[in-house]
Order: C-alpha cells, then sequence, then structure tokens
C-alpha cells in the first residue's frame, strides 16, 4: 500500500531560513525526484552551518569535483518533500541554473537571504590602488568591491532592484563571457564600488551572530565599521 501523500506546509520566514535559501539558489540545487534537497561546496563550514538553519542531520559527505574546481568538493543531501515544494511555490526549481527569475522574499529577510547569495556564489575582494602614486606618493586608496553572480540575467535584474529598493545602491551590471575558458557559459555580475559594498556589509552583517560564511566574514570585518 503506498505511503499517504504528506500536506502541503508554508515554513515561517527567518533569518537562518533566508540564508539558506540564498545558497540553494546559488551553490544548491532542488533533484528532479521531487524530495531532495542539495547543497555543495568546498567550505565544510559553509555546509555545517547551511545543516544548522534548517536542522539537517545528514552527513557531509565528499562529492565529484569538475575540472575546473581546485579545492575538494563536499555535499550535504536530505530529503525534505515538503520544503522541497515550499520552495518551488517561491520560484526555485530544478535545474534553475539558466532560468531562475525572481523569487518571493520577504523583504525583512532579503539582506540574509542575499547575505547566503553572497557566500554562495559572490565574493568580497580589496587591494590597494598604486595607479596615482606617480602623482603624490600618499595617493595609495583602498579599493573595495563586492560581488553577486548568476548565469541568469533575469535574476541578476531582479537582485539588482530589490537591492536598490531596500537600500538604495544600484551597483553595476556587467558580463564576464570566460573568453579564455572553453565551454563556459557568460556569468552576469553585479559589481559594487566601495562606498556602496560598505553599505551592503554593514547591512548584511548586521549582528555578530547571523549565519554567514566565517572566511568572507573576516574579509569582510576591517570595513564593517566604516563610516560612509
Amino acid at each position: 500500500m503506498p505511503k499517504p501523500k504528506l500536506p502541503e506546509k508554508n515554513f515561517e520566514w527567518t533569518a537562518k531560513l533566508a540564508y539558506a535559501i540564498g545558497l540553494i539558489t546559488t551553490d544548491g540545487s532542488l533533484a528532479k525526484d521531487g524530495r531532495h534537497i542539495v547543497m555543495r561546496s568546498s567550505d565544510v563550514q559553509l555546509l555545517e552551518t547551511f545543516k544548522e538553519c534548517l536542522n539537517i542531520s545528514a552527513n557531509i559527505t565528499e562529492t565529484f569535483n569538475d575540472g575546473f574546481a581546485k579545492k575538494r568538493s563536499y555535499r550535504v543531501q536530505a530529503s525534505m518533500v515538503q520544503f522541497y515544494r515550499w520552495l518551488l511555490k517561491i520560484g526555485l526549481t530544478p535545474a534553475k541554473t539558466y532560468t531562475i527569475g525572481e523569487l518571493q522574499i520577504p523583504d525583512e529577510y532579503f539582506r540574509d537571504f542575499l547575505r547566503g547569495h553572497l557566500d554562495g556564489d559572490g565574493s568580497i575582494s580589496s587591494y590597494q590602488d598604486y595607479y596615482n602614486t606617480y602623482k603624490n606618493p600618499k595617493y595609495v586608496y583602498i579599493r573595495l568591491w563586492v560581488r553577486f553572480i548568476s548565469v541568469s540575467k533575469l535574476h541578476i535584474d531582479w537582485l539588482r532592484s530589490r537591492i536598490f529598493a531596500l537600500l538604495g545602491t544600484k551597483g553595476h551590471i556587467w558580463v564576464d563571457s570566460h573568453p579564455t575558458l572553453p565551454n563556459r557559459v557568460p556569468m552576469w555580475v553585479i559589481k559594487f564600488g566601495k562606498k556602496d559594498s560598505i553599505r551592503l556589509l554593514n547591512w548584511m552583517y548586521y549582528n555578530s551572530d547571523v549565519p554567514c560564511l566565517d572566511r568572507k566574514r573576516q574579509k569582510a570585518e576591517k570595513f564593517l565599521s566604516t563610516v560612509v
């Protein structure tokens, strides 16, 4: 006799849930079987945080590493039928990479979702710019960039519009076509300069207890208290 179908369930939004959805949106996936949530990363700490956010007990296992990755890859796979169906309702789908667009994320938890997005596929980078030191040796500037990445331009356009609506920062959209790498599709990028990046970082890391990838937070910490 077949098992009874589980009823539909709505999940209560929390900072942890929104962060986990940001990770699923970037580095995670919905399996085609209609029940499994899969999360992949080269950072075990990120997977541990993901498990804690969704109360997952499944083990972290090493997984196949494609030819482009330099680090070992790991993954968590959990059977979560009701959560899977709920994710479909808010806009996630199996094989979402090229088709993902707008997601139904409450404004109150968007910055938590965005932090998960950053930890999944985004980046924080900084460097010292010596370009104008030929004019004056004191002209050394600290450059800071925050980037969000997706293969789907529709998703990047939506992401940018929500950041602008909630924080007032636009950023700049550009496409990285990977001219030197064979068989790679273009990647759409929202790039924020130093002033806007500092606003974003302070907004996303609003207290010391938020779930996040530790190494990215450590990179951002020296900018978090900077006054714009």
